[in-house]
């Protein structure tokens, strides 16, 4: 295997003569060195260090191990996969030990041969590269369930861990969204996370069908049911055995048959058109509308007991202009796949037209702002789309402050400035930073207080 030359060591040791020593020792490792605490943190940010050497003794308190410990231990609460490895005096082995429970890779005593130490070095990168490795093959074998969903907004980072949590149940689940809020790709996803991820998932819109048509299409029918019944046909509820189906536009379901969906929801059991036969079917139900199914039901629209049934686990997705930071993550996102697919040199947005894009209300929500960056790369006429490409007017927006505990104000400013700069970059850090006024290791504890990832 064959050392990842762009991995950086992180050195923490005060003592420069033997930084510089330790450094020319592992001369074949790009290095990067720190002398106390808060600048070993740093470089640990910057550089993303998979493997640091850490000496316990580091000022203010260089006569005591205290600050090497807590190092060590800050170091571990940032990326538990950091190998570290402690540099320790003569006769120290009880401190090394400690250092091994507390969940140091290994340890070293001074003085030590530069044969020594590249050894330990090595082993460490070379154990670092195969849990990447082991990770990367984890993800390959099983994938992303809600890989397509780009977010950073927290509710809907809530909704897709509560969508990971029932996947496994067979609990019939209602989505409810105005459209284009990515209903059908919420639902795609809970297939994808269950146990029937191997099974069809099948997807039938309640709305596009005409009412006459729409029972044979749900239930199918036996030959010579009706004229024109020239075979036996199934259903997409028979179609779907053993794996997901989705009801798209539940609300629109003809009142006629309500009844007959709620039989099967009941017994499992169908009867094709023009049959006799109970056909038992396993099938894991997903609806969804943007409709209101609660003041449907009560207005007699729509059975109630249906509803109590599909609505077993329910969930509300915000719309598109209530998702902080997520117009302008999308857009990046968009243009970058339109212009992969036309085969065009790299596009991005200008500032004005990411302002645009952000002040913008977009009724039609995230398939309105897909057609609308298709459109923009396909008129640009060089690598910056501009905001007249866009086509959009421009619209001033206002924040409304919720209560006047000033702390809960200015935690909610900065949380929507985080997000919303970290979307107009595109995830950049060290743009994000700049645009925020603020350092990047500032911008890490804010994100961190604010519990942002």
């Amino acid at each position: 295997m064959m050392l990842d030359k762009s991995s950086t060591l992180l050195i923490v040791e005060d003592d420069l003569a033997l930084q510089k020593q330790i450094k020319w020792s592992l001369d074949k490792f790009e290095s990067v060195t720190a002398s106390d605490r808060e600048s070993a943190l740093i470089q640990l940010r910057r550089y993303r260090s998979p493997v640091v050497t850490i000496d316990l003794g580091l000022p203010p308190e260089a006569d005591t191990v205290r600050e090497g410990f807590i190092l060590l231990e800050k170091i571990l609460e940032i990326d538990a996969d950091i190998k570290i490895i402690v540099l320790t005096g003569q006769n120290d082995q009880a401190n090394a030990l400690n250092a091994i429970a507390l969940g140091a890779f290994d340890f070293l005593e001074k003085p030590f041969s530069s044969e020594s130490l590249n050894l330990i070095v090595e082993r460490a990168f070379r154990m670092s590269q195969l849990q990447t490795e082991n990770r990367r093959l984890q993800e390959v074998t099983q994938p992303d369930s809600l890989i397509g969903i780009v977010t950073r907004d927290p509710e809907m980072l809530r909704i897709c861990r509560m969508i990971d949590k029932v996947s496994m149940s067979d609990a019939t689940v209602m989505l409810l969204g105005e459209s284009g809020t990515g209903k059908e790709l919420l639902a795609r996803g809970l297939h994808k996370s269950s146990a029937r991820r191997n099974e069809k998932f099948v997807a039938i819109n309640c709305a596009a069908i005409p009412d006459n048509l729409l029972e044979s299409e749900l239930f199918g029918y036996e030959k010579g049911a009706f004229t024109g019944a020239s075979k036996l046909t199934l259903g997409k509820i028979e179609s779907a055995n053993g794996g997901t189906l989705m009801l798209d536009e539940i609300g629109d379901l003809p009142f006629q048959l309500q009844a007959k969906l709620l039989r099967f929801l009941q017994e499992r059991v169908i009867e094709r058109i023009g049959g006799r036969t109970e056909i038992p079917v396993d099938v894991r139900i997903v609806c969804a509308t943007h409709q209101h199914l609660d003041e449907l039901s009560k207005a007699g629209a729509f059975r109630e007991d249906l509803y109590y049934r599909l609505a077993e686990i329910v969930v509300n997705i915000p719309p598109l202009r209530l998702r902080t930071g997520d117009p302008a993550l999308l857009a990046h996102a968009f243009v970058h796949r339109f212009s992969l697919q036309q085969k065009k040199a790299f596009m991005s947005l200008s500032e004005e037209a990411v302002k645009i894009v952000e002040q913008y209300s977009w009724p039609g929500n995230i398939r309105e702002l897909e057609n609308c960056m298709r459109r923009a790369t396909i008129m640009s006429d060089g690598p910056l789309i501009s905001s007249q490409d866009l086509g959009l007017a421009s619209a001033s927006t206002s924040d409304e402050e919720n209560g006047f505990d000033l702390r809960l104000v200015r935690e909610r400013a900065e949380k929507k400035a985080v997000i919303s700069a970290l979307g107009r970059v595109n995830g950049n850090m060290v743009k994000t930073a700049e645009l925020l006024g603020v350092s990047r290791p500032t911008l890490y504890d804010l994100m961190s207080r604010l519990n942002l990832k």
